[in-house]
């Protein structure tokens, strides 16, 4: 299924806004379930994490902060 440029754009917002805060809690909380571990083995797994979250959404952010392809360019709508 190909989503809209909107469609993306607002999904990506959502992500961003709600999913990511959420993500960053649940992995704070499941380190958190651990003794603490060194500090370079807690940094490793949140990069690792940080990095794991975004595979899933790259179809989605892919090209959102460009101009929309399916909309007319604005010097050509002008004329």
């Amino acid at each position: 299924m190909k989503l809209s440029y909107k469609s993306r754009r607002r999904l990506s917002l959502l992500i961003l806004l709600v999913g990511v805060p959420l993500y960053i809690v649940a992995a704070v909380n499941l380190l958190a379930l651990f003794e603490r571990p060194p500090i370079w083995v807690e940094l490793a797994v949140y990069v690792a994490l940080g990095i794991l979250w975004a595979l899933p959404f790259r179809a989605v952010f892919r090209g959102v902060g460009r101009a929309d392809p399916e909309a007319e360019p604005e010097a050509e709508a002008r004329r």
